[in-house]
């Protein structure tokens, strides 16, 4: 059980990102079915999922998930057309394969050693790939982000494993990118350290943070998308300009996987 503290409004990020990158596969399914694992004591982000989810996808419904049965118990007032809570965890307790898997704070409390094994459990459960549609399947998005919301790390997943990895961050908020490293989820936390991919990305950023401070008297905006640019001579970024706006960068999972697996 994860401590479950949570505020209104702290995933924000995360939910606008699924929104905008996974929502034609939201609407194109025939049941598309979204589940908010770990949503913690009070079900503020499952409720905020389905409103941001149906902003894209109108057919979308939530199913919130809890190993606690007293936060389910106390969400179930809550419950709505399109929403309701349930008791279980990582085996996902519905008859449907999801399209959308969002843990949000959840592995941060595991050792690191078994993110792995969690996040194959959990790519095993979501809707699988369809060629003939262009489906690429579900999608499990994994990650950390700080008490609200301001800034925020996570790991886009599908059936065959992962994909990406994204920073997000209210950019007035920031000194400089590597800010955003006590937020990387497990699986990356503990490899910010001379050697590792992920550290040499945040050392990167740091520096085309700096060499695009003239751009600062342009706003944090206009600093941190010049940053962008610059790291993609460099690093596969997979989005545009239109993500880095919102203080987003999304970067190959390859680019910034651990070199030796624990």
């Amino acid at each position: 059980m994860t401590r479950g503290t949570t505020n209104p409004n702290r995933l924000r990020r995360m939910d606008r990102w699924i929104a905008a990158t996974h929502g034609a596969e939201l609407r194109r399914a025939a049941d598309p079915v979204a589940v908010d694992l770990g949503y913690g004591a009070a079900p503020w982000t499952a409720v905020e999922l389905l409103h941001r989810l149906r902003t894209v996808a109108s057919r979308a419904r939530v199913v919130g998930v809890e190993i606690e049965p007293a936060r389910v118990a106390a969400a179930l007032p809550y419950e709505r057309a399109g929403l309701v809570f349930r008791h279980g965890g990582f085996e996902i307790p519905i008859p449907q394969r999801p399209l959308l898997v969002r843990a949000a704070n959840v592995l941060r409390q595991y050792e690191e050693g078994a993110v792995a094994a969690v996040w194959e459990r959990l790519c095993a459960r979501l809707a699988p790939a369809d060629p003939a549609t262009g489906s690429r399947g579900g999608l499990l998005v994994e990650g950390t982000c700080d008490e609200i919301g301001r800034r925020h790390v996570w790991v886009a997943l599908g059936p065959e494993g992962p994909r990406t990895v994204t920073f997000a961050t209210r950019l007035g908020s920031l000194d400089r990118p590597s800010d955003l490293a006590e937020r990387l989820p497990k699986a990356l936390i503990h490899r910010n350290v001379p050697g590792e991919p992920v550290h040499a990305f945040l050392r990167d950023f740091d520096r085309a943070w700096a060499a695009a401070a003239p751009y600062a008297s342009y706003g944090a905006r206009q600093r941190w998308i010049r940053a962008v640019r610059d790291l993609t001579a460099d690093w596969p970024v997979t989005d545009g300009p239109a993500r880095w706006r919102q203080g987003e960068v999304t970067v190959r999972w390859e680019a910034l996987a651990p070199r030796v697996r624990p």
